[in-house]
């Protein structure tokens, strides 16, 4: 007994602590949800002037800022004043501030505390679930890479391979040490992954002439196979394709969505994914049970 409670005990404090970084890390994906998109853009603009200019002759280039994941600071969408050290503390400095600019008083978007808030608590979540380990950092890394997946692809439609790629890798490298599959399942999982939704995708164009979703959700899905292995895929494409179809639904019958605008599938896939770190085994028991297996 004594044992057990000092177990919670660790957990408990072990989950404090992964909440109030998740709050910090939480405050660093808002500006990677922001920044990365447009880096992306800039890269390709500058590979487009680059190719076309190739036989021509070339021009002066006007020096850019810099603009990154750390510079320039964080600014106020309206005056362009540079956010204080005290104004960016995760969600209390929103309350405080009322939600506006200090300066200004232009009025801040409430999605840099939701992003904050979710980070924390699925931090937590996550912390519980797995306790002081190994499999929780990484766990953890998953999390955090997952969140600013999701509200990328659902601003700009893009899931970016800087972030898919090396999670893939490092998923099949894991699969080594046996963290939280083996090499074996890892590997069939990553490629079982990716070309289950490439043929979807050839298949639903095939039938349709239209492109149901973007390469991108392959390589989540790979992703997801080699951290987790080939049998959590079933449950993974099954939740998203549940929880995207009934949402897709609903925006299309209450908030009178265009059905000709595409609506991102990422964001269902990394949440079934998520949802299958933690409790894959446990629904792939349930599944396997209704379906009499």
């Amino acid at each position: 007994m004594q044992e057990i409670n000092t177990l919670l005990n660790i957990t408990a404090i072990f989950s404090l602590l992964a909440g109030i970084i998740g709050l910090l890390v939480g405050s660093f994906l808002n500006v990677v949800i922001y920044r990365l998109p447009i880096m992306m853009q800039r890269g390709w603009r500058k590979e487009c002037v680059e190719y076309l200019q190739l036989n021509a002759e070339p021009t002066a280039t006007v020096a850019e800022e810099p603009f990154n994941l750390v510079l320039p600071l964080s600014r106020c969408p309206g005056c362009q004043i540079s956010i204080k050290p005290h104004q960016n503390i995760p969600i209390i400095s929103y309350i405080f501030l009322r939600g506006k600019c200090a300066n200004c008083a232009c009025h801040i978007s409430i999605r840099y505390p939701i992003v904050e808030a979710l980070t924390a608590i699925t931090s937590i979540l996550v912390a519980w679930h797995f306790g002081y380990s190994l499999q929780a950092g990484f766990a953890l890394l998953l999390t955090w890479a997952l969140l600013a997946l999701i509200f990328i692809d659902i601003d700009h439609q893009l899931l970016p391979d800087s972030i898919t790629l090396p999670l893939l890798w490092l998923g099949l490298c894991l699969s080594l040490f046996d963290v939280f599959t083996d090499t074996h399942a890892s590997i069939i999982g990553a490629a079982a992954g990716y070309m289950a939704l490439w043929c979807v995708f050839h298949l639903f164009k095939l039938a349709t002439g239209k492109e149901g979703m973007g390469f991108g959700d392959f390589k989540l899905l790979a992703l997801f196979g080699a951290w987790l292995g080939w049998e959590h895929l079933p449950i993974i494409i099954l939740l998203s394709s549940i929880v995207g179809a009934v949402i897709g639904l609903g925006m299309i019958i209450f908030v009178k969505h265009d059905h000709n605008v595409p609506i991102p599938f990422g964001p269902y896939l990394a949440a079934a994914g998520w949802i299958a770190l933690l409790w894959g085994h446990e629904l792939n028991q349930l599944y396997l049970s209704a379906v009499g297996l």
